[in-house]
């Protein structure tokens, strides 16, 4: 799809759910409910977004340990630089910006970087769906006020998810087992492919399954999802405060509830997840917890800017430090595309073990 295309398409779509978000919103209302709004608890949920960076960074550092040594402070730069690109800039910027800045300044070879990257999305993954099953499962039948038949729905799709994200975790795992035999196997494509080009893939498989080297480790991808836990319970610490400072109440563990939705919410592609983002809590608030209309919408607006604002400032912050300007961040994100892009990867022979550094 052309770039233009693209935006535009992306555009219509933000316009589209903040039409949804605001459609019956009285602005008077809305300010009203944000000024009632209880400052310690949005204060507490600015420290608990601060913490989910912090064990961001550290779980990263541990996925990244078999594939070579990294300092804290580089992780921690990188991932806050890596989500403010992602906010400020289109495609995603950020999860291409992140592993390729860090393997810059580590001196790791990129894709194996980037691997990690991916590891990271199903470990996020399946650790919000689990906490959404777990809160299922066990809640009481009167802790959601809304319509019992969608919550039935949402909890059937949400422990089929749990159960998919389970799967593919298992599947990477097989992945990550057998770099050289999947490399060899790639190399079967030289049959329509050109033999550089064959070669070529073989060896991007072989690389990205080395990134995952993690995984052939069981204690340290079950330590890895230990980790996983207490930062989406910040994440959830977060959502609850935020909920609680606009008397939108509801027990703590159904705040996985809502972070699940604002998960799908999230996904949505549009710039700094507006719109999908006001939606998806719009929802939860008012569908399952009853919550009035302009509460619901002050309530997902503060929110909002306290999960995005001050990280994407302090990610302005490291850019600068690092010399980087917006434009650089996305000249770099272009770069590290066509650098893990199977192309682009130096032809040797199949089963080369990764020299661990940026070319």
């Amino acid at each position: 799809m052309q770039p233009r295309v693209r935006n535009a398409l992306i555009f219509l779509l933000t316009l589209g759910l903040l039409g949804v978000f605001l459609r019956s919103v009285d602005v008077a209302g809305v300010w009203g409910e944000t000024r009632r709004a209880s400052p310690w608890p949005l204060f507490l949920a600015l420290v608990a977004t601060g913490v989910t960076y912090v064990l961001r960074a550290f779980r990263w550092q541990y996925l990244l340990a078999p594939i070579g040594s990294t300092h804290f402070s580089v992780a921690f730069r990188t991932t806050v630089i890596g989500f403010a690109g992602s906010f400020l800039l289109p495609a995603r910027a950020g999860e291409v910006i992140r592993p390729y800045l860090l393997a810059r300044r580590e001196g790791l070879n990129a894709m194996a970087v980037f691997a990690t990257i991916i590891l990271e999305r199903l470990l996020d993954l399946i650790t919000v769906l689990l906490l959404f099953a777990w809160f299922v499962l066990t809640a009481a039948p009167n802790v959601v006020s809304g319509d019992p038949e969608q919550f039935a729905r949402v909890k059937l799709g949400g422990l089929v998810a749990a159960g998919a994200a389970l799967a593919g975790s298992a599947l990477l795992f097989v992945l990550a087992g057998h770099p050289e035999r999947l490399g060899r196997i790639a190399l079967g494509i030289e049959r329509v492919l050109s033999t550089r080009l064959a070669h070529a893939v073989a060896r991007f498989v072989e690389t990205f399954a080395q990134g995952l080297a993690v995984m052939r480790q069981p204690r340290r991808m079950l330590m890895a999802l230990a980790l996983s836990v207490p930062l989406w319970l910040a994440i959830a610490s977060g959502i609850w405060l935020t909920s609680q400072a606009f008397h939108i109440t509801f027990p703590f563990r159904a705040s996985f509830l809502v972070m699940t939705l604002l998960v799908v919410g999230v996904a949505v592609p549009t710039p700094g997840a507006v719109g999908g983002f006001h939606v998806a809590y719009q929802i939860a608030a008012e569908v399952f917890f009853g919550a009035p209309a302009d509460r619901a919408v002050g309530a997902a607006i503060v929110l909002h800017a306290i999960s995005f604002v001050p990280i994407t400032i302090l990610g302005i912050y490291f850019m600068a430090r690092e010399g980087l300007t917006l434009t650089g961040a996305r000249k770099m994100a272009e770069d590290g595309a066509k650098e893990q892009a199977p192309a682009m990867v130096p032809t040797a022979p199949v089963g080369h073990q990764a020299q661990g550094r940026v070319r």
